[in-house]
């Protein structure tokens, strides 16, 4: 089983919730960015769309991966579910980091 303390001070954010939204981890980066909201529910820092994106990620697994600009600064997001051990979904994790204005890309295989 991997530590958690792993992604503590990494450069990017990652926040974990649980099914019912409620925030059970977050990183250093992650609470630098939105403020320390574990122990509360995420779902009141999205709107109606992105609740929707939540709900259906809860419900059927899978993952959500956009990018966005905020402040002149590009991010990747990659919202995908946690399983616990039996494989039921325990949560949600979310990784936010930011992208270079040029970053090379390589087609491998």
């Amino acid at each position: 089983m991997m530590n958690i303390e792993l992604f503590d001070r990494t450069d990017c954010a990652v926040t974990a919730c649980d099914t019912e939204g409620t925030v059970l981890y977050q990183n250093e980066r992650s609470v630098a960015v939105n403020g320390d909201v574990r122990g509360r529910s995420l779902l009141p820092c999205h709107n109606e769309r992105s609740r929707a994106t939540i709900a259906r990620l809860l419900a059927e697994g899978g993952r959500n991966v956009y990018t966005i600009e905020k402040h002149g600064i590009r991010k990747l997001i990659y919202q995908t579910v946690w399983r616990r051990s039996e494989g039921a979904i325990g949560g949600l994790v979310e990784f936010s980091m930011e992208l270079p204005d040029a970053m090379p890309h390589y087609v491998r295989g």
